[in-house]
């Protein structure tokens, strides 16, 4: 196994297809459209990444993609594309996870969110909260080292805005990145600590989380990857968002 390998990544999640190559002499990465466009743009850009580094397809020692949470669609594309790369040149997938990537992008970005997180006592997560329409958001919680990397203090869930708002008035949720602080201002408002409404899951994060896995040796056989989905159903009926939306009212929705 290369102690410096040559990583082709993804991400689809978002309305922003980010796409990354790690090589031992760097990191180019590319941002292009998603949604019904991003069919036609992501292999080509990515041969362009694999073309622009001088190498050849066998080059590339894994591909790594984002596994959600994200847009549905955007989830299956990036897990078939990643599977199917690597199954053609035999070699591994590197599951990484979305909001992860968005913390660490937020870290690269701003470094009062990143002091913050080695504050003393260094207790205080990152949280991640990604739009995830419907008047939700995905969420997530991450510590970071500066030895160990990032560490996942509470796994992606899905939460209502009502939830939310209470978890950042009550104080549990104090500083954030993510796209759901610019989709819902009010739901975030009161925020204690800094706030990063830009960061994505951008190629040199994907590349850097991707970089991450290859050392600690969580490669997998592309026939196991599998896209992390934190909502049971794609679509609701209108009665079970009726009873949602009850639920949310009368303070009875699981958490």
């Amino acid at each position: 196994m290369p102690a410096s390998p040559r990583l082709l990544v993804l991400d689809t999640a978002t309305e922003t297809v980010h796409l990354a190559l790690a090589t031992p002499d760097g990191v180019r990465a590319r941002a292009v459209d998603g949604g019904v466009r991003s069919s036609s743009t992501l292999l080509p850009t990515l041969q362009a990444l694999v073309a622009e580094a001088g190498l050849a397809w066998a080059d590339i020692d894994a591909v790594g993609f984002g596994q959600g949470p994200g847009a549905f669609t955007g989830l299956r594309t990036a897990c078939a594309v990643a599977q199917g790369l690597a199954l053609g040149l035999g070699k591994p997938v590197l599951a990484l996870d979305t909001l992860m990537a968005v913390a660490e992008s937020a870290c690269r970005a701003r470094p009062d969110i990143a002091q913050a997180l080695q504050a003393p006592p260094a207790t205080e997560p990152l949280w991640v909260l990604q739009d995830a329409r419907m008047s939700e958001v995905y969420a997530a919680a991450y510590r970071r080292d500066t030895a160990q990397g990032w560490t996942q203090v509470s796994a992606p869930v899905l939460w209502p805005l009502d939830y939310l708002q209470a978890q950042v008035r009550e104080g549990r949720v104090r500083f954030a990145a993510g796209s759901a602080l610019a989709a819902y201002p009010a739901a975030v408002e009161g925020l204690a600590g800094p706030a990063d409404p830009r960061a994505q899951p951008d190629g040199e994060a994907l590349a850097a989380l991707a970089l991450a896995a290859w050392g600690r040796g969580e490669q997998l056989d592309p026939a196991l990857a599998l896209p992390l989905y934190v909502r049971d159903k794609v679509a609701q009926t209108t009665q079970e968002r009726r009873d949602a939306a009850q639920a949310v009212a009368t303070g009875s929705l699981a958490t």
